[in-house]
């Protein structure tokens, strides 16, 4: 038998080494490396005989030529949530670890149990490591229900069923995996990680060491044709997933849940997907039935009551291939105490201190000694460039107090020489502009190249500079 093994792992960055080091090489904290016990790995139950033939010194697998792997194309496992499914990349990846984190109380739960609660014809084990059995059946049934039958359907065993949940609560890794043999699920959901632990692992559950020894073990069982797993993390004061970061390392997919509790939004981002796009995202809003998946953004971004408000424009943003308008608010005031502030919610603080030196150094508008504050509008964070003109337009239009026309909409990104540069699919946020009333769009000038202004009943302004929009603005 294989003996352990001591290695150490900077908990910061996820740099291994063999012996301890007071700086990480790769990070550069200091104090960060943490001594880990690497176990001799678990065996596969889907396949134990090539695991007892590699223990025994041979082989049990060898290199293959590129030209003769075959690729097939696998169907993915539909979740039965549009937004989930767009943010996975089009479904579940049969075999694929997917971490979901988030800050406690975010419903990172509730989105995966109202989830497998829908699904048609799928064997799924809840391993509860948080929440004991009864208490999993009180939120199915505070859900919806339809999860009600389905929970009751599992439970009495009824072979008409569409869906089969069944609950197991257990912190040993070694159990679960004989619960996995027994059942043979197709989805495992582990709630949460941090739970788990490995008794081949001499530290405590939610250490470094059992997290990673636990996650390693559950991918090798995902991979050798096991199930897909999802597993549910918590995010620490330090802002990282289930602790380490080693742990995005390992899985497949990281989900970001993420949203402010005053709110009752929440977006599902993608960090990590080795299946699909990083840069979509998923919008729900949380009601007392459960998390309602938003299927139009736009209506919910923007309010009707801002027509004659300075301070207020509409952008056409697109996160992913997904195009909506998103309200963009601002206030600039005299500084109070000498020293101006520069505070963003929603975008981004270094960006928002460019566009202002843009403001007062192409554009002649001064601005050193007020104070500005941006806000984007429901909660939202938004990273698309074409921001910068409809921020710009918010922060002259509070200045001098002459509010947007409620019509218009803007977008383009803002150079540091004051042109408007172009943005990516432009087609899409004209065509979203319209369906939802806009009468005028301003875009720059050089995408009215890449777009056909006949096809839209939607006013098209090109402008090449931040002076030709204030102009097309404020007149």
């Amino acid at each position: 038998m294989a003996k352990d093994k001591t290695m150490y792992v900077c908990d910061n960055c996820g740099q291994e080494s063999s012996r301890w080091l007071g700086k990480c090489p790769t990070c550069g904290q200091w104090n960060t490396f943490k001594e880990i016990k690497v176990s001799p790995s678990i065996p596969s139950p889907r396949n134990p005989a090539a695991h007892a033939k590699a223990e025994g010194g041979r082989a049990a697998s060898r290199p293959i030529p590129l030209s003769e792997i075959r690729t097939e194309a696998e169907a993915r496992i539909d979740m039965g949530d549009d937004e989930l499914n767009r943010v996975l990349g089009g479904g579940l990846v049969p075999g694929s670890l997917v971490l979901l984190g988030g800050e406690p109380g975010i419903g990172k739960s509730t989105l995966v149990l109202q989830t497998i609660l829908r699904l048609k014809g799928r064997k799924v084990l809840y391993v509860s490591g948080e929440e004991s059995a009864r208490q999993l059946k009180m939120r199915a049934e505070r859900l919806s229900k339809n999860g009600i039958d389905a929970a009751h359907a599992s439970e009495s065993g009824d072979g008409d069923s569409d869906s089969s949940l069944l609950v197991v609560c257990d912190t040993s890794l070694e159990d679960i995996f004989n619960h996995i043999s027994q059942i043979q699920p197709d989805l495992v959901i582990v709630d949460s990680i941090q739970t788990i632990y490995t008794a081949t692992v001499e530290s405590s559950s939610g250490s470094l060491a059992q997290i990673r020894e636990c996650a390693q073990q559950l991918l090798k069982y995902a991979k050798s044709g096991g199930p897909s797993i999802i597993l549910i993390g918590h995010i620490n004061k330090e802002g990282t997933i289930a602790g380490p970061k080693v742990l995005e390392h390992i899985v497949d997919t990281v989900l970001q849940f993420e949203g402010d509790q005053h709110y009752t939004y929440r977006i599902l981002r993608s960090q990590k997907n080795r299946f699909g796009s990083t840069s979509e995202l998923g919008i729900y809003e949380m009601r007392q039935d459960g998390l309602r998946a938003v299927s139009n953004p736009s209506e919910l971004l923007m309010t009707d009551n801002h027509d004659g408000l300075s301070g207020v424009a509409i952008c056409a943003a697109i996160e992913g291939v997904r195009p909506f308008l998103i309200e963009t608010q601002a206030l600039v005031s005299t500084a109070a105490y000498g020293t101006a502030q520069r505070q963003a919610t929603g975008f981004d603080y270094r960006r928002l201190n460019m566009l202002l030196a843009v403001l007062e150094k192409r554009v002649g508008f001064r601005i050193a000694a007020k104070d500005v504050f941006v806000n984007i509008a429901g909660g939202l964070r938004v990273t698309d460039p074409a921001m910068d003109l409809a921020v710009i337009a918010a922060i002259q239009s509070s200045a001098v107090e002459i509010p947007i026309d409620a019509d218009t909409c803007l977008c383009g990104e803002v150079g540091l020489s004051g042109e408007i540069r172009p943005v990516s699919r432009m087609e899409q946020r004209v065509a979203e502009a319209q369906k939802l009333g806009f009468r005028r769009i301003i875009i720059p000038s050089y995408n009215l190249k890449s777009i056909n202004p006949k096809l839209f009943d939607i006013e098209i302004l090109p402008v090449r500079k931040v002076h030709d929009a204030v102009r097309e603005i404020f007149g």
